[in-house]
């Protein structure tokens, strides 16, 4: 299994428009576009995970730099997420003494 990253989507395109797209290259196990969690709204990228790293590879080579829908893709493999480190905030108590 392969995890590939792809950037630079038209703001309307849905999980099933990306499964489609990728399906036309071997067999995807899951298409997700990301979200904002406040407005709902794409926020231009998802996550495509492909069952055959060949064709995961095939379809990055075809689909990368590639227009879809007005604009080019970027397709790669997906990066481990880097653990961001506790909660938000300024640290320490705040505040006045």
């Amino acid at each position: 299994m392969k995890k590939l990253y792809v950037g630079n989507l038209p703001y309307d395109v849905t999980d099933g428009d990306l499964d489609q797209l990728f399906n036309q290259h071997g067999d995807v196990q899951s298409a997700v576009v990301i979200t904002d969690r406040m407005s709902g709204r794409s926020k231009g990228f998802g996550f495509v995970e492909m069952s055959d790293a060949a064709q995961a590879d095939a379809a990055i080579e075809a689909l990368n730099g590639k227009d879809f829908g007005g604009r080019d893709l970027t397709v790669n493999e997906a990066k481990p997420r880097k653990d961001r480190g506790g909660g938000g905030g300024r640290g320490g108590r705040g505040g006045r003494y």
